[in-house]
């Protein structure tokens, strides 16, 4: 019999308690206020502009609604007690809780989600979202991406 606490999931698959990402309510809120504002930008503009255009247009969003933020954050990289920058940077950072990567491609590949999951394991965040603006209907280029635990002892602040 196995002791340890899990969760069935809605595949079916039971996952450890510790694998299992519970975002707070907190970021859940911005998160909503990120998918409006993406909403807002992509009526005004649709598909079609470069990455950097909506970048822009929706760090305007995010200041009319009052939401703190920083745009190409540097995302270092800690490797055994020595820290290395190599010139990764988050498009968007909302409240130092959530992560915003943008872009305006055809179609979204393995590699975009990669690199937000890499972006939300350096810098410890629960969520990130992964927006294309190169899409007809804006909802079907949001993409909430989780930080999973590896193991155990991996946490996110």
């Amino acid at each position: 019999m196995n002791n340890k606490a899990t969760k069935k999931q809605s595949t079916g698959l039971e996952l450890p308690d510790w694998k299992i990402v519970r975002v707070p309510d907190a970021v859940e809120a911005l998160a909503k206020i990120a998918v409006e504002a993406a909403f807002a930008v992509h009526t005004e503009l649709g598909p079609g502009l470069l990455e950097n255009a909506y970048e822009a247009c929706l760090s305007r969003e995010l200041e009319l609604r009052g939401i703190k933020h920083q745009r190409q954050l540097p995302v270092p990289l800690e490797y055994k007690g020595i820290r290395v920058e190599i010139g990764y940077r988050a498009d968007v950072v909302i409240e130092q809780k959530l992560l915003l990567e943008l872009k305006a491609v055809d179609k979204l590949l393995p590699i975009h989600t990669a690199q937000v999951v890499t972006y939300l394991r350096l810098l410890k965040f629960p969520l990130g979202l992964l927006i294309n603006f190169n899409e007809v209907l804006i909802k079907d280029g949001i993409h909430r991406i989780l930080n999973i635990p590896r193991s155990p002892g991996e946490a996110w602040a």
